[in-house]
């Protein structure tokens, strides 16, 4: 049976849903109950310890065990993301290349925009090959938050 639980971040409330199993399937950045799951906390606070370590600069690699939903290209595109080291930036291009796909930047995009673990798959850390801050489910400012997190910014969340 599948599990939630919302929990506070710097950003406002986090909603996580696992699987039976525990591996983490979906993370949003709202509060909302999940109809596919039931409200368990315990089976959760895993992820939420995790993400709350992230928050206070403890954490630089999650360890989490994943099962998002999607295409066999976007699980591609994400275990690619998965890789990008903490506190660093690659292009849309450079991800398509490595797919070997030359020119595959906007289908490595939309894979990136469906995204359903943000954060943890980590796809605030692609920018568009100007170096600019491009489209995030969350907001630019919320890119703009979490890599300024990783950089170890001051005055993040006043």
């Amino acid at each position: 049976m599948n599990a939630y639980d919302t929990f506070d971040s710097p950003f406002g409330p986090v909603s996580a849903l696992v699987d039976s199993e525990g591996r983490l399937m979906v993370l949003t950045s709202s509060a909302r109950p999940f109809d596919r799951g039931l409200h368990l906390p315990d089976k959760v606070a895993h992820v939420r310890k995790e993400l709350q370590e992230y928050f206070a600069g403890d954490r630089k690699a999650f360890t989490l065990e994943l099962a998002p939903e999607g295409t066999e290209f976007q699980h591609r595109v994400w275990a690619e993301l998965v890789k990008i080291p903490f506190g660093q930036t690659t292009t849309y291009g450079y991800l398509a290349e490595k797919l070997g796909l030359k020119h595959g930047a906007r289908a490595v995009g939309r894979a990136n925009a469906t995204n359903p673990i943000w954060i943890v798959v980590p796809c605030h850390r692609v920018i568009g090959a100007s170096g600019e801050l491009t489209g995030y489910a969350g907001g630019i400012s919320m890119k703009q938050k979490l890599l300024a997190l990783e950089s170890n910014q001051s005055g993040l969340f006043e």
